[in-house]
């Protein structure tokens, strides 16, 4: 009678914890399975340029993450505004990190993309979607925005481009940084 106790004790508490997993994941309607307010998921990436980085050792900085991918149309339309609105304006400032993360292409490709799009803003490499999938569901679009303030907690998730939206970011990027 013990063991069969046990036995079901042991299959209770593996269905709670799918069932509690299951939770956790669901996406928004814009695929999102982070909110604003969550601390930010911890990644380490490779940049084009062979330097890694981890999001964690960013602390004490504004930090943006543009997902992205060189067969998104909304990502080209939008990269050259990141750049010149945002990048241009802020890459000095030591409290402040831009980091666009690729989204599961092989390294010669991105840094073609980058020449495209005209950007000098780091991009890193995501093999897998892994980093992505912290942050949204697997199967969800790009392009998507997330920034992060110096504590590491979200503070704003865009999806798609719309030049309001864009707008918003811009303009809470210069409050962070207590810049107008």
């Amino acid at each position: 009678m013990k063991k069969f106790m046990s036995l079901m004790l042991l299959v209770c508490a593996c269905l709670l914890s799918r069932s509690m997993q299951a939770q956790e994941v669901t996406p928004d309607a814009a695929g999102y399975i982070v909110k604003v307010g969550d601390v930010a998921p911890d990644f380490e990436m490779e940049l084009t340029n062979g330097q890694k980085v981890k999001l964690s050792d960013m602390r004490g900085k504004v930090v943006m993450l543009q997902f992205t991918a060189s067969w998104c149309g909304v990502c080209r339309k939008e990269m050259p505004f990141i750049e010149k609105d945002i990048w241009l304006k802020h890459k000095d400032n030591k409290a402040f990190a831009l980091y666009g993360i690729d989204r599961d292409e092989p390294l010669a490709r991105v840094l073609a993309f980058a020449k495209q799009t005209g950007v000098t803003y780091p991009l890193g490499l995501d093999p897998g979607a892994d980093i992505f999938a912290k942050y949204a569901d697997r199967k969800a679009g790009i392009t998507r925005n997330v920034l992060i303030d110096k504590s590491g907690k979200i503070v704003m998730l865009t999806r798609l481009y719309n030049e309001e939206e864009f707008s918003s970011l811009c303009k809470k990027i210069d409050e962070m940084l207590g810049e107008k």
